[in-house]
């Protein structure tokens, strides 16, 4: 029997109606229409279905959509205000951190959390935090350019 959850997604009160075992990510792409969040693995290897849970980053696989109940939950169409790009979404597309897009959302959302907790992460750094989300197209190495110009961005932004 379905039950009812009522999340706030990309700042917006949400409601849906959800089998006990429906996952987060199932909830938002079925449920919610959001299908920037992707289903790559399902087994939480992949990072496709990273999502921000009240700020931080986690694979919406791996959460049931009513352990989320209350929660704030931030996908990749929540993160452009206005129709203009995030400095992170941005930076993915100035410095080639894509190709193919699969992987990107989860890439961007784990390095928004990164961003938020270190605002000028070494490389190292930016590798660990990416180490959950797996690309197939790309050497990872532009990635890490358009985390680290991601940061200066936001940094300029913030006059830090």
């Amino acid at each position: 029997m379905p039950e009812r959850v009522t999340l706030t997604v990309n700042g917006k009160t949400r409601t849906v109606d959800v089998e006990g075992r429906t996952l987060l990510v199932h909830a938002l792409r079925d449920g919610l229409a959001l299908t920037g969040t992707h289903v790559g693995c399902d087994t939480s290897q992949c990072g496709a279905c990273t999502v921000l849970l009240d700020g931080r980053a986690v694979k919406s696989c791996t959460v049931l959509a009513l352990q989320a109940e209350g929660a704030e939950v931030t996908t990749i169409e929540g993160l452009s205000q206005d129709d203009d790009l995030h400095p992170i979404q941005s930076a993915f597309v100035e410095h080639h951190g894509l190709q193919c897009g699969f992987c990107t959302p989860g890439m961007i959302l784990t390095a928004f959390d990164l961003l938020s907790r270190d605002p000028d992460p070494s490389d190292e750094e930016i590798r660990r935090a990416l180490r959950g989300n797996l690309c197939r197209c790309t050497g990872y190495q532009t990635v890490v350019e358009s985390v680290r110009a991601a940061g200066a961005a936001l940094r300029e932004e913030r006059g830090s």
